[in-house]
């Protein structure tokens, strides 16, 4: 007897931005394994006899090993379960989602894959700004801030990432974003290359920040906070009102 996953992004921490399907797939769960940020209100939409699974992973925290969380997927669903894997913003974005389809390939489980409203494009519409713009801003461009060890990764494409054409956002990047504009002010990105940092985009405690480059990196070399964030950088992070 086999069950089924849904795999859901659940946007960046507001309910109301929760896509009807994934709303739909929350209410039928007999179990749902949710990510931190996806926790809280969210979680309303799910039945009062659903499983709640709490298998979110926070840097500097305890949290459980993706090999637990996967276990956990497959053997949930090998008892015919329908199962909901909520994951922040979206899951394809620097979500770990693969790992977890490996599992359920490999143990002949069924899923689908709901989209969300990508954190980054969450944190750009509660700015104001665009991410992209003509002439100026043609390219726009993800990259993590990290790599499985908490360090700046050290295969990144450093000449993309300092180009003052593009919007850069750089997921999971507070710890590591004053070696990382060490490196882009090395390869010519001006330290006054405007910055936004986005914490808690969507939430009743969200809090935007512009900034310049250099200014940014010196703010998180002093204090870096526990809020979840996201940094925008390039021509449009000083566009609009924060």
């Amino acid at each position: 007897m086999s069950g089924f996953v849904s795999f859901i992004g659940s946007g960046p921490g507001d309910p109301e931005l929760l896509t009807l399907k994934a709303v739909d797939r929350l209410q039928k769960a007999d179990a749902v394994l949710f990510d931190d940020l996806s926790s809280g209100p969210i979680l309303s939409h799910a039945r009062d006899e659903a499983d709640l699974v709490g298998v979110g992973k926070r840097a500097g925290r305890p949290s459980p090993k993706q090999n637990h969380v996967s276990r956990l997927l497959v053997e949930y669903a090998q008892t015919g379960q329908q199962v909901v894997r909520l994951k922040s913003g979206d899951g394809g974005l620097f979500g770990r989602l693969e790992e977890e389809l490996v599992a359920l390939r490999e143990a002949g489980i069924d899923y689908e894959i709901i989209p969300g409203v990508p954190s980054a494009i969450a944190a750009a519409a509660a700015a104001g700004i665009p991410l992209t713009r003509r002439l100026t801003a043609r390219r726009v461009q993800f990259v993590t801030g990290h790599d499985a060890g908490g360090k700046l990764p050290d295969d990144l494409n450093l000449p993309a990432l300092a180009d003052p054409g593009a919007t850069t956002v750089v997921f999971m990047g507070k710890r590591t974003f004053p070696l990382l504009v060490e490196a882009l002010s090395a390869h010519g990105l001006p330290l006054d290359t405007p910055a936004l940092m986005a914490e808690s985009v969507s939430t009743p405690d969200q809090r935007l920040h512009r900034a310049t480059i250099g200014a940014l990196s010196d703010q998180l070399r002093a204090e870096i906070g526990t809020a979840p964030a996201l940094i925008l950088y390039g021509p449009l992070a000083e566009f609009g009102d924060v």
